[in-house]
């Protein structure tokens, strides 16, 4: 079944059917897949087409090239004029919400870096798999703004508060087998195995009967989104904002960037 009708839509991602499976791809792999405001409205609309094909039971989320995701790409926002500010700070959680409320169940297939938004990205999926070589880290606080889009709770769903905390607090680097160790990821393979798995990992979810999987994806969301208190998270986009455009965090903001270049 082809989608090149769907795929002129975005320029940003890539998105294909193969029989019961998905695949979404983040696809600007020269920058390492940043989430640009224009990416995350794509993938908002993407996670409604994925719904609307009733034969596709498992989407893998990945993203080209070297990298899963870089994280947001905050110059979209900064340029964004005030009274779209918060509106284009929010878009991040809804694109969040978008993918975890899939009918399908999600699989994160994860390479090289994932950073930030890309992690929260990572979260929102139902399942993880990523290679051996994958590096994490949630740059937030050191760019001046919390760690926004629902990323709070979903990090204390998959991993408790007390490491939530400190990842965040601390922005310190993490490997794929300490995420493993954590529970934030499913499994951790060799790069070379990690389409392989992701696949027959997806491949095996879609053969089961389709109700009963659908079913227990939406009961472990229920329990889980009233756990932590996903619902909540509206208010992530004020808390963005007020980091863009608070004096001391511009400045931190700089400091980083400038550090990161040499």
């Amino acid at each position: 079944m082809g989608v090149s009708m769907f795929e002129t839509r975005f320029e940003t991602i890539e998105v294909s059917v193969e029989e019961e499976l998905g695949f979404l791809w983040l696809n600007r792999p020269e920058n390492l897949n940043p989430l640009s405001l224009q990416t995350l409205e794509e993938l908002f609309q993407a996670a409604a087409w994925f719904d609307s094909q009733r034969n596709v039971r498992a989407v893998i989320v990945g993203g080209r090239g070297r990298a899963f995701s870089a994280g947001a790409d905050l110059r979209g926002f900064s340029n964004a004029a005030d009274e779209g500010l918060r509106q284009a700070a929010d878009a991040g959680r809804l694109m969040a919400d978008a993918i975890e409320g899939m009918r399908a169940v999600t699989i994160a297939r994860i390479q090289g870096w994932c950073v930030g938004g890309g992690l929260v990205l990572a979260a929102a999926c139902d399942l993880r798999v990523a290679a051996v070589d994958t590096r994490f880290s949630i740059p937030e606080i050191d760019l001046g703004i919390p760690l926004a889009w629902g990323g709070v709770p979903r990090l204390v769903r998959e991993i408790g508060p007390a490491l939530t905390k400190e990842l965040v607090m601390t922005c310190r680097e993490f490997d794929a087998d300490e995420a493993k160790a954590a529970g934030f990821l499913n499994r951790v393979v060799e790069q070379q195995n990690l389409d392989e798995v992701t696949t027959e990992l997806a491949q095996q979810i879609a053969a089961k009967p389709a109700m009963p999987i659908e079913s227990t994806k939406r009961h472990v969301n229920s329990v889980t989104s009233q756990m932590v208190g996903i619902n909540n998270s509206w208010s992530d986009a004020d808390g963005l904002v007020g980091g863009l455009l608070d004096p001391d965090c511009q400045a931190a903001r700089e400091a980083y960037i400038i550090a990161r270049k040499k």
